[in-house]
């Protein structure tokens, strides 16, 4: 019996096509970094060598609430929307606007406190 002659069917040369494209393009994108250490309690995004990362912080500040001063309607509408969060409840995302020292980051870590 003579040997049969395969030929590659077209899907399969598009198959190995894709699979040489994924290879050139992996090969442009940046490394994955180290995968964050998730018994921190806080983190912050890090972009270093065109990748951004979570670095967990070893010691975030302990600033409460009630230590911020008249800023009552955003302390309260971020406690809300965070104990909805929390809670598994539908919650929105936040976004802090302001000036230089207005507080964002301290509203930020005050939450983590509470």
């Amino acid at each position: 019996m003579p040997a049969k002659k395969t030929e590659t069917s077209g899907f399969d040369r598009l198959l190995q096509r894709l699979d040489q494209l994924l290879d050139r393009v992996e090969n442009m994108l940046p490394s994955v970094g180290p995968a964050p250490d998730w018994k921190m309690q806080a983190f912050r995004w890090r972009r270093r060598n065109g990748a951004g990362t979570l670095l967990g912080v070893a010691t975030p500040h302990r600033i409460r609430l009630e230590d911020l001063h008249d800023i009552e309607p955003q302390k309260e509408a971020i406690d809300r929307n965070t104990r909805q969060f929390v809670d598994g409840l539908p919650a929105n995302n936040v976004l802090l606007t302001g000036a230089r020292g207005t507080g964002k980051s301290s509203l930020v870590k005050a939450m983590l406190h509470r």
